[in-house]
């Protein structure tokens, strides 16, 4: 059985060629096992040496034999990523090498680490809580600056403070309460429950606040789920080669050349899309494009927008404002492409026989192009993420608990509203302070910290 008090080591530096590469090596016989791997000059020793000190020698096989220069960076604990003592191999960063030199270490009685152990490592000597641990994740898979930004915000404890807070003011609340329910001679409940209102309306609106800015950050992580829809021949196929920079569809002039669905990540500007392109809206007889009408539908369900594209060199037509009604409440931008080409009628027009206002566009020239760009911030940001404000982003297990942190917040509120005895303020009080510390990890289980763990890359 792996136990806590391993030493430990993986490459850190990840497996893709590289001028250095970089083994680490985290327990309580790190230095013993740097120094059996490594020559240093001068005879030093890492056993010997201060923290955060730099040895250059040779690492060597058991027979002495060479492996590879390398410089070796010593941390003694609490000073450390993992608040252990901790060495670091640093050596030539091709793959052979460093997998070479990595048996060499665990030939010294040092385990392989597994997915996520350092993180893990760090999480349970208190080095940082669990909010701060999945941070490392979203920051290793950050696709752009504003989820960077907000990977770094919740690293450096944001989103755990916040939680902390909330939860001190819930336990200050639970606590009076049963003082008072267990001494009510000399603690008095008169008026509480307008008091305890404001706190949990508080406690609510931070929990809203964090959820939201859950949802801004799940698009800057993931993208957004972008679907262009329309009728055929519209332009669409032209629309995602014109975000793709090259040619991802075929584009004829026959209706129905796209039959099934295409997906491509593109950039504009700070924004993220999954862009997914389909089959053009129309009844017909054949099969295969009937499944792809059927597709195209399927994945407008779950977008998180949809680009409704109108050939803007025909006629506002009938058949466009029924499938734009299809849409429901999910965000539409309407681009009335084709602006290269002469309009069959003013853009109003279009505005009066399908409801939404269109951007005048040009897939084939990318006229418009920064328009829509600044509808979809619009549509999904706050101006002052972009200006570098911080935003605190909660994953999906974290969102899971604001959410059922804020049913039980409704629950104490109802119970108040209701004129219910007190003390069953404090069933719905202790679970959502419950709850918020799944989120910090200072109630969560170890199958569940195990889990989170292993989702981890290795080495980190």
């Amino acid at each position: 059985m792996n136990s806590a008090s391993d030493t430990i080591a993986a490459i850190a530096s990840g497996l893709a060629p590289s001028g250095i590469g970089v083994i680490r090596i985290s327990g309580p016989e790190a230095f013993r096992a740097a120094d059996e791997v490594m020559r240093f000059s001068g005879g030093r020793s890492a056993a010997a040496s201060d923290g955060h000190t730099f040895l250059y020698g040779t690492a060597c096989d058991e027979d002495g034999s060479e492996i590879d220069e390398a410089i070796v960076l010593i941390m003694r604990a609490p000073h450390s990523y993992t608040g252990e003592d901790t060495a670091e191999l640093q050596c030539h960063g091709g793959p052979y090498v460093m997998r070479r030199l990595l048996m060499r270490v665990l030939s010294c009685g040092v385990r392989l680490a597994e997915p996520g152990e350092f993180t893990k490592r760090a999480f349970l000597s208190g080095r940082m809580d669990l909010s701060q641990a999945e941070a490392v994740m979203q920051l290793i898979e950050a696709e752009n600056e504003s989820a960077r930004r907000a990977a770094v915000s919740s690293l450096r404890g944001d989103l755990g403070r916040r939680v902390s807070a909330v939860r001190a003011g819930l336990l200050y609340e639970t606590a009076y309460l049963e003082a008072a329910l267990d001494d009510p001679e000399h603690i008095s409940l008169e008026g509480y429950g307008s008091r305890l209102e404001e706190t949990v309306k508080g406690a609510q609106s931070e929990i809203e606040d964090l959820l939201r800015m859950s949802d801004e950050g799940r698009v800057f992580a993931e993208g957004i789920r972008t679907v262009i829809l329309g009728r055929p021949n519209a332009g669409k196929s032209t629309l995602l080669n014109l975000f793709s920079g090259y040619e991802r569809a075929i584009v004829t002039g026959i209706p129905g050349t796209t039959r099934d669905i295409l997906e491509e990540k593109v950039r504009l500007g700070e924004l993220l899309l999954i862009l997914t392109d389909t089959a053009g809206l129309r009844e017909t007889s054949d099969e295969v494009e009937g499944i792809g009408v059927r597709r195209a539908y399927d994945a407008a369900e779950g977008a998180d927008l949809i680009i409704y594209v109108v050939d803007g060199s025909l006629p506002p037509s009938a058949e466009d404002a029924e499938m734009l009604k299809k849409a429901g409440e999910r965000p539409v931008i309407l681009l009335l492409n084709k602006a290269d080409e002469a309009l069959a009628a003013p853009a109003c027009d279009y505005e009066a026989a399908l409801g939404r206002s269109p951007i005048v566009f040009s897939a084939k020239e990318g006229t418009g192009r920064s328009e829509l760009e600044e509808k979809i911030r619009e549509m999904f940001f706050r101006e002052e993420i972009f200006e570098g404000g911080s935003l605190t982003v909660a994953n999906s297990r974290q969102k899971e608990a604001l959410i059922s942190c804020r049913a039980s917040l409704e629950n104490v509120l109802n119970a108040i509203r209701e004129g219910m005895p007190e003390d069953l303020y404090t069933v719905d009080l202790v679970d959502a302070y419950t709850i918020l510390g799944m989120i910090t990890g200072e109630s969560v289980s170890d199958d569940l910290i195990n889990e989170i763990f292993s989702r981890f890359c290795m080495g980190k």
